[in-house]
């Protein structure tokens, strides 16, 4: 059986070593997909200086390639975001921009590099906006070419409080469960396009319309 790899970016607007609750929730998740047999590691993209953009490369030292490379040999991408003003962070939203340029990356097959990854969502705030949150990021990432598992963890604070994930600790029966179904989502479903990849659009029957005569 093939190794799985999953790759996590943390979107938190907070540079190492601040304390990030996307960082943990991230963490959290990987712990799961551990459990699933997938590998994996986190990057959090702030420490990195990544471009503004939507090609591969910005040039001029843009850390993006080198964070692409990794999720190139990756199977499994995690997004990790806290709530902004009910927004994905400005990190996420510049992740999601750099990833526009593989819509024009394609194999030896016409088929997008990213088709085949499997991506999910975690998302972490202190106000209302989860389920938007996800539904932007999930969209996007759709778009380009990924795969969505049937899943994503969340959690927010009480409106107005001021208390953060971290703070919180972990919820096993609430955010814990949803993270543990995301990791098994998530893993199965890298498994099987693994095993049974995306045809190439010019296969018989794939990417074309319903017929007309």
């Amino acid at each position: 059986m093939a190794t799985i790899r999953a790759l996590v970016l943390n979107c938190t607007l907070k540079p190492s070593p601040a304390p990030s609750s996307a960082d943990q929730l991230g963490r959290e998740v990987l712990a799961e997909l551990a459990t699933q047999g997938v590998e994996g590691e986190m990057i959090r993209v702030v420490d990195h200086d990544v471009r503004f953009g939507v090609s591969t490369d910005e040039g001029d030292g843009d850390g993006w390639p080198a964070i692409r490379a990794k999720l190139m040999a990756a199977q499994v991408l995690i997004i990790a975001t806290p709530i902004w003003l009910g927004q994905p962070s400005s990190v996420c939203k510049m992740v999601l921009e750099r990833l526009d340029a593989e819509l024009s990356e394609t194999d030896a097959k016409g088929r997008l590099r990213t088709y085949g990854k499997v991506a999910g969502v975690a998302v972490v705030g202190n106000e209302d906006g989860a389920h938007h949150t996800i539904g932007e990021v999930q969209q996007a990432l759709n778009e380009v070419g990924f795969t969505i598992a049937a899943a994503a963890t969340y959690w927010v604070g009480e409106a107005l409080h001021t208390v953060d994930y971290r703070d919180a600790g972990p919820k096993p029966d609430t955010t814990g469960r949803t993270t543990k179904a995301l990791a098994l989502n998530t893993a199965h479903l890298a498994r099987l396009l693994a095993d049974q990849p995306y045809p190439p659009p010019d296969a018989k029957g794939a990417g074309v319309g319903p017929s007309r005569e």
